[in-house]
């Protein structure tokens, strides 16, 4: 089962585990100079094709009229009409909806009965579909898990067009009043639409003692030739690769080995909380000998290098060793890249909880590492202001009558979201090979590499880091990639979709985007 919360928690005071800045408390402590105005400008509207289960991918307008964060949860009031129409009942394909707080890194999801129904306005037929007429809106509201105090933007994701950034939250005594006569159920056919001028809305259910709503953290993971990161909650976990670690079947550290682990502690005495000040280092080894040999050599290595993390780390460290051989492998053996598979195996981690970050700290986060420990760099921005306007293309690519256009990346608290429109050109309808397993690099985590886009990653020329598709991870072993799906692309239509990435360094102006088939488009700008 992945993380749920029950609504007689919601209620109680949300500390939370932060992710990427490694903050807590008011927004004004972590930056200096306090956040940016934040100002209501309700409604907050995209309008962008769909796509549908039946394949009538038509034009669709979605606003979100209002955020109210009262004392038991979080309402999410939205508005959706088609200009274009479409007949019969269609279902939307994209995402669940999500509210994520971009700074810390956390995600919220509605709140469902036992049944497995969602709260706020009621289906007239009890089956989650809705009556819909040609060019008339239809009035909405969700319930979420009460926002922490602190959270003051949100980004949503889930109307099947994108991230929408820097939507206010509204604290309210009171939420707004429930329709008082939804005529929705009076609607139910095609023939027979409401007056002209007259919304659709729809009878009102809140969160009854059975609502549960899945909370989650964004997973991050940044690679380079000699190290990873991986963020999840407030945990991070720095991996360096075994290729600059040991000889084969040994356990004493190289000479570059040796510089790389000091590296590593330079990142770990900037990182750890000291709070919590304990550090985990945990050694793998790949799949090759037996499970006793390789556990005694995991723990050999791991005792290795804990020992030069104490030599060069000050502090009232506290250190654990484990071994855990073949059992966790990152990547795939066996396959056509079965040596470089191999080689990520063969590691050892470091892990441990994020310290939190005042001003000064941040400016150090935008200092890139040398040697690749720059994975283990943090970059917080402000959230991203809303915006519908994607900007001008900045690349271009055609595959198999698919023509990709990638607009300029935009910061938005931890991370950077990628706009993409997908054009079918071709007079037929067909499912795009968007990557995935078969694009992914060699020897690349499994669970990076799964998703509508995941295999697509930023690369950053000069440092050499990889920064792969975000994960929403919602406990369990229950992941959603931070990005819209890619379904069937009807001929002649365009569609936008998103995939969100952890942001690079204040300083990085442009990225080069992987694009799995589509090959390598150059020079993205990175705004904001």
């Amino acid at each position: 089962m992945a993380r749920k919360r029950a609504l007689s928690a919601v209620a109680l005071a949300v500390s939370g585990a932060l992710l990427l800045s490694g903050c807590s408390g008011d927004w004004s402590d972590w930056f200096g100079g306090g956040p940016p105005e934040v100002t209501e400008e309700f409604p907050y509207t995209k309008e962008g094709r769909i796509f549908q289960d039946t394949g009538q991918d038509n034009e669709m307008r979605f606003s979100i009229t209002g955020l109210e964060r009262t004392d038991d949860y979080t309402v999410m009031h939205y508005e959706i009409s088609y200009p274009d129409g479409f007949n019969g009942a269609n279902r939307n394909l994209s995402m669940p909806h999500t509210l994520v707080d971009t700074v810390t890194g956390r995600a919220w999801r509605q709140y469902f009965d036992a049944d497995g129904l969602k709260y706020g306005s009621v289906s007239p037929n009890g089956d989650g579909l809705y009556p819909v007429h040609d060019g008339v809106t239809n009035e909405y509201r969700r319930y979420f898990p009460r926002l922490p105090d602190e959270v003051r933007q949100v980004t949503f994701v889930g109307s099947g067009l994108g991230a929408m950034t820097g939507i206010p939250v509204q604290d309210v005594e009171e939420e707004r009043a429930d329709p008082e006569d939804p005529n929705g159920p009076d609607h139910l056919t095609v023939d027979d639409p409401p007056p002209a001028g007259e919304d659709l809305v729809f009878e009102n259910r809140r969160p009854g003692e059975d609502a549960t709503a899945e909370e989650g953290e964004v997973e991050s993971f940044v690679d380079s030739e000699i190290a990873s990161t991986t963020r999840d909650g407030d945990t991070e976990t720095i991996s360096l690769h075994s290729d600059v670690m040991f000889e084969f079947d040994e356990y004493e550290l190289t000479a570059e080995a040796e510089d790389v682990v000091r590296q590593a502690a330079a990142s770990l005495a900037a990182n750890v909380d000291p709070d919590d000040p304990a550090i985990t280092v945990i050694g793998h080894t790949d799949g090759k000998g037996t499970d006793a040999y390789n556990q005694t050599l995991s723990e050999k290595r791991a005792e290795t290098v804990r020992d030069l993390l104490q030599e060069e780390i000050d502090g009232d460290y506290t250190y654990e060793v484990e071994g855990r051989g073949s059992k966790e492998p990152i990547a795939r053996e066996g396959g056509p890249d079965d040596e470089q598979a191999r080689a990520r195996n063969r590691r050892v981690e470091f892990s441990y909880t994020v310290t939190t970050a005042d001003e000064e700290d941040v400016e150090e986060e935008d200092q890139a590492v040398d040697g690749g420990l720059g994975v283990a760099d943090r970059h917080v921005n402000w959230p991203a202001p809303f915006s519908d306007d994607p900007g001008g293309a900045a690349a271009s690519a055609e595959k198999d009558g698919v023509t990709l256009d990638v607009y300029p990346l935009v910061r938005d608290g931890a991370y950077v979201i990628g706009t993409v429109e997908l054009t079918n050109t071709t007079d037929e309808a067909l499912t795009p090979d968007m990557g995935g397993l078969d694009q992914k690099v060699a020897g690349g985590p499994e669970q990076f590499s799964k998703g509508s886009l995941g295999g697509f990653q930023l690369l950053e020329p000069e440092t050499g880091l990889v920064r792969y598709v975000a994960q929403m991870n919602f406990g369990d072993g229950v992941y959603d990639g931070f990005a819209e799906e890619v379904h069937r692309l009807q001929p002649g239509n365009t569609y936008q979709l998103v995939a969100v990435f952890p942001a690079p360094g204040k300083d990085v102006e442009e990225l080069d985007l992987r694009a799995g088939p589509f090959g390598v488009l150059e020079d993205v700008p990175v705004e904001g």
